[in-house]
């Protein structure tokens, strides 16, 4: 019986279940916690019913799932072109020279290229479009900065 055979072919069946069930374990804790914000809303709104006091409607931020996604940074894919280079690249090199090639000449480190080509198109999206990009966010942050110091500087 050959045990680590076995426990080998498993392995893809294995990491399948394991990737689902931490997406779903997300989803359940974020449903979760959606549903305790409501729930805590809706405590507060009458609480405040009771005792007579106008509260303020909520902001449509509230009610969106997105406004409540990080905002990602403006060189995010250069970053990840990068990254993903670079280790296509390295893993190249490390395969290339430790792992033996086939009879027919195959050389198995050419998949660590697929990393490594995947960085070059997150590369070209940021020279053509991301940069672009980039500097619209970035003006867009400024703006705010600017508008944010002008209104505390406003006497009341």
């Amino acid at each position: 019986m050959d045990i680590p055979g076995i426990l080998f072919s498993f392995l893809p069946i294995v990491a399948v279940v394991m990737v689902f069930g931490s997406v779903m374990w997300k989803v359940y804790f974020d449903y979760r916690k959606r549903k305790e914000m409501f729930v805590l809303y809706h405590q507060e709104r009458m609480a405040a019913i009771e005792k007579g006091v106008e509260l303020p409607p909520l902001s449509d931020d509230f009610y969106r799932e997105e406004a409540k996604a990080p905002r990602r940074s403006s060189h995010g894919t250069l970053l990840t072109g990068l990254i993903m280079v670079f280790i296509g690249l390295t893993s190249y090199v490390a395969l290339h020279f430790t792992v033996p090639r086939t009879d027919t000449g195959g050389d198995a480190a050419l998949f660590a290229l697929i990393p490594a080509g995947i960085g070059a198109a997150c590369l070209i999206y940021y020279v053509t479009v991301g940069r672009k990009m980039a500097q619209a966010m970035e003006e867009e942050r400024k703006a705010r900065l600017a508008e944010a110091a002008r209104a505390r500087n406003v006497p009341a």
